[in-house]
């Protein structure tokens, strides 16, 4: 499989304080990479880089061979780039179909035209992924009355419709009870081997980074510490005393 995502010497500070240290690794096609390491440990930091909300020091960021430092956001996000956050990010008084359909819009560039009957556009394949998801029975409901897990699943969609070829995952499973953590991730997994996408997701929960994860990376103040398996980031006597402790058999 090829690396999707290339990350090269990646570096980031702010003021005195070097909060990404000459961190380097790669995702691959149909890979979940999942990158843990304490509070502080420069993942959000790698995760904005990627997507272009931060410029890095240094170190470089290629997404399918193709350099994205100094490109903004949006130009990221054209190039295949989906994101999912902590907080969902929904338009809480439109219905779940609508949401995906404005996602679809604006993958299509059609957001900057007055359609009469936009409601109209891309309904087939927003119910296409609300189905994939599981949610297609709540498609007329407004996201405003949705539990929390389907929204987590409506924002999956969204992300989808940009058709990704790397999505990122920030803590995707918080706030989630503890079989819907299990649920969304399993579903999330069977999608992005379908498709080949590339994920690279950060976690707390070390059921959903080792249950889920085919390779795990850690962090700890700027740097790469370790990369590897899930047995392997167990075992490893550095990761268990920096941030897994008494978590390290779970």
């Amino acid at each position: 499989m090829s690396a999707v995502l290339a990350i090269s010497g990646l570096s980031k500070s702010f003021g005195g304080v070097q909060a990404v240290q000459s961190v380097s690794f790669e995702v691959r096609e149909g890979e979940l990479l999942a990158m843990i390491g304490p509070n502080g440990a420069g993942k959000t930091t790698c995760f904005n880089m990627v997507n272009g909300q931060l410029t890095p020091d240094s170190g470089t960021v290629r997404i399918g061979g193709a350099e994205t430092v100094g490109r903004k956001p949006r130009e990221i996000w054209r190039m295949g780039v989906g994101r999912t956050f902590q907080i969902t990010a929904t338009f809480a008084s439109m219905t779940v179909r609508e949401n995906i359909q404005m996602a679809l819009l604006s993958h299509h560039g059609q957001l900057s035209r007055l359609w009469p009957r936009a409601s109209s556009l891309h309904r087939a394949a927003a119910e296409e992924l609300l189905a994939r998801v599981g949610i297609l029975e709540q498609a007329d409901r407004a996201c405003s009355v949705l539990a929390y897990g389907d929204l987590k699943r409506v924002e999956l969609a969204m992300a989808l419709a940009n058709d990704p070829r790397l999505l990122l995952m920030d803590e995707p499973t918080a706030g989630m009870a503890p079989k819907e953590r299990i649920a969304l991730m399993a579903l999330a997994g069977e999608i992005v081997r379908e498709r080949g996408i590339a994920v690279l997701y950060t976690e707390h929960d070390m059921d959903v980074v080792f249950g889920h994860a085919d390779r795990v990376i850690v962090l700890n103040r700027g740097e790469l510490i370790a990369s590897g398996t899930g047995d392997q980031i167990r075992a490893n006597p550095e990761v268990r005393q920096v941030y897994l402790g008494s978590r390290g058999e779970a």
